[in-house]
């Protein structure tokens, strides 16, 4: 992508390139930022946001919004109550290897097992995540943030969807006495998505959350967030007994997730709002590059 010939044949083209997750880890934050000189839908400098190691991450960001993010667990002998450590597969930079421990001593059984199979390596370990798992409904809810907002507003719900996962999925399909019976670990590499909804009375806890995102990556990466994005994370109890969205991640670019159109009832509702056929999240995009450049604002909407 970074090559002279590669990059001068998408400028012929009049390209406006649409980044998604493969791109940001391929090509590198550094070579997008510095090196591609194609305009980017969106803000390119977002993208270096959903490195969590960064100092003004994805974690600095919600944080600073003030949106629930788990507790974290720096030492694993701290470990008191069930969590995820989620760690870099030593193999594929695009996924996580996730398993679920209650005590030091089961996240260093977990570990050795893991890393004499060679799904994790010491070195990603000492990058790994602990934090405390949310017992609740998980939900990607998925956005998309204008840049011509007088135009289209804020941000929209696109929908909501969840994540199949290799082979987590298998253990959940058995009863729990024949789970026992298989000592494998879990693996939680995505395979696919489904979609599902969320009480129209419950929402506001997402819009919430997405409202407090924009406002923050409005200081923190200018311009803004512009275009699609995702906040995923679980519904659950907060010590007062009221529900709250607690967000684990955040995808600052287009979510690999095919389920959207097809499932999603926000799309008759965007369909109604904007007076045009809409059928995809990405129908939004080209809907608001569409207007721009009708309206001679292209420059407002790329980077």
């Amino acid at each position: 992508m970074l090559k002279a010939e590669v990059q001068e044949r998408l400028l012929e083209l009049n390209t406006v390139f649409v980044p998604n997750r493969s791109f940001s880890v391929y090509v590198g934050y550094d070579g997008i930022e510095e090196e591609f000189r194609v305009p980017i839908y969106g803000n390119r400098y977002i993208l270096r946001a959903e490195d969590r190691t960064d100092e003004k991450g994805q974690y600095h960001l919600l944080r600073k919004a003030g949106i629930r993010i788990p507790r974290e667990f720096k030492n694993p002998e701290d470990i008191d109550r069930l969590c995820i450590v989620k760690v870099q597969q030593a193999q594929n930079p695009l996924e996580r290897a996730f398993f679920y421990v209650d005590s030091p001593e089961d996240y260093h059984q977990q570990v050795d097992v893991l890393l004499g199979r060679g799904i994790i390596s010491e070195e990603t370990l000492r990058d790994a995540r602990i934090e405390e798992y949310i017992l609740g409904p998980r939900f990607n809810a998925n956005f998309h943030g204008y840049a011509l907002e007088d135009v289209f507003g804020d941000f929209d719900l696109v929908g909501f969807s969840d994540r199949r996962q290799v082979n987590l999925q298998g253990f959940l399909n058995l009863p729990a006495r024949d789970q026992l019976k298989i000592n494998v670990p879990v693996k939680n590499e995505e395979i696919g998505h489904y979609g599902i909804t969320m009480r129209e009375s419950k929402q506001p806890l997402v819009y919430e959350a997405a409202y407090r995102f924009r406002r923050v990556v409005e200081e923190e990466y200018p311009p803004k967030m512009i275009g699609p994005f995702a906040l995923q994370g679980a519904v659950g109890y907060d010590q007062e007994g009221k529900l709250e969205f607690v967000v684990f991640d955040v995808s600052p670019r287009v979510p690999g997730d095919p389920a959207m159109g097809p499932t999603s009832p926000e799309m008759r509702n965007l369909s109604l709002k904007h007076g045009r056929s809409i059928e995809d999240p990405m129908d939004l995009c080209m809907m608001e590059i569409e207007r721009a450049l009708r309206d001679g604002r292209l420059a407002e909407v790329v980077t």
